[in-house]
């Protein structure tokens, strides 16, 4: 039995962040009931069949409909959970707001996700992935000294900061409520989740104390970048702890030259960071691959999302099916399943609202 099993998760169609947490937790066995609109989907390049749909049902509703609002009323009072991707003072407008839906269903956990927040200055604007990591100081340490920041993979907010917060959330109100039997409002903010992962570089000590980029254990060292290869590709080094550097100079045929066994001397680190661009540019990114292969350098080739699938070890622990990556965390005793199909846009209508009616909530 998957881990959430006998959860019903009602999600309000939105963007991005809120259905990605809704897919992870129906990846996880949660029951997700996506609230479509009618018509034809309105983002760029998503079709009936949607990705971040997989292993959720459908149901088409029009919210401003008094039929529509009385079925997500319905839902409301079904469900366990409910999450939703509106701009702050959308879900009240509609009638659909936390105060309505607590007193629908006072053990419900409403989840919010938004890039700035339910309050503060910033609350109405509208925003995207980069402009929340960059108020958050979290953008500050992508990209190279002399470089402007780096535009990070969307990932890196909208999902990191975004929905996996939003997902945790959920998950422990909906811990609480089983304790206390009383629901609880998740207000997760991309800018918030941000910043809070800005404790992983805040505890590695005074490098991140200063407004200098370039200066960090993580940003200027010739350890940790990225190297062009003589083929166009490109290798990822990062071998922090002296045991692993002392590995990759071994590798590199560098263990005996002076000047890279002064690891942490920063003033170093330009000219160093300039040889080993020289070096890398010598040969294509497959030498690399094979010089430290089996090794604990912690060095990498940097692979595209198809090279990726057919790499030995991703392979090897079935990361990737049919050009699907499947759920993610594992449970030993679970099995890791194919990922489920993503349904039509309204597919399931009929079957809920029947289930609503058996239950005496239409």
């Amino acid at each position: 039995m998957a881990p959430l099993t006998g959860l019903r998760i009602i999600e309000f169609e939105a963007l991005g962040p809120a259905p990605f947490a809704g897919m992870l937790l129906a990846d996880l066995g949660a029951e997700v009931i996506v609230l479509h609109r009618p018509g034809a989907p309105e983002t760029p390049g998503k079709e009936d069949r949607y990705l971040l749909d997989r292993g959720k049902k459908s149901i088409t509703v029009d919210l401003k409909s008094a039929e529509g609002l009385a079925v997500a009323r319905a839902l409301i009072q079904s469900a366990d959970g409910l999450t939703e991707g509106m701009r702050p003072g959308v879900m009240e407008r509609l009638g659909l707001g936390p105060d309505e839906a607590l007193g629908l269903n006072p053990a419900l956990v409403y989840g919010r996700m938004t890039g700035w927040g339910q309050t503060g200055p910033r609350a109405e604007q509208a925003g995207h992935d980069l402009n929340y990591l960059g108020l958050s100081g979290a953008l500050f340490y992508s990209g190279l000294p002399g470089a402007v920041p780096g535009v990070p993979p969307t990932m890196l907010g909208d999902i990191g900061a975004g929905a996996l917060y939003l997902a945790v959330g959920m998950l422990s109100g909906l811990l609480l409520a089983r304790a206390t039997g009383q629901g609880t409002v998740v207000d997760a903010a991309i800018v918030d989740g941000a910043s809070h992962m800005m404790a992983l570089l805040l505890s590695m000590g005074g490098q991140f104390s200063t407004d200098s980029r370039g200066a960090s254990l993580l940003d200027g060292p010739h350890w940790s970048r990225c190297y062009a290869c003589a083929c166009g590709g490109h290798i990822a080094v990062q071998c922090l702890e002296p045991k692993f550097y002392a590995l990759f100079l071994e590798r590199m045929g560098l263990a005996d030259d002076p000047a890279f066994q002064q690891q942490f001397d920063a003033a170093l680190w330009p000219e160093l960071t300039a040889r080993l661009a020289q070096i890398f540019a010598t040969q294509p990114r497959a030498h690399w691959e094979a010089v430290f292969a089996d090794s604990d350098a912690c060095v990498a080739p940097v692979l595209s999302p198809k090279e990726a699938m057919r790499d030995p070890h991703i392979t090897a622990r079935g990361i990737w099916h049919e050009g699907q990556p499947v759920a993610a965390p594992r449970f030993d005793r679970v099995p890791a399943n194919a990922p489920r199909a993503s349904p039509l846009r309204g597919a399931d209508t009929a079957d809920i609202l029947a289930d609503l009616k058996t239950k005496g909530l239409l």
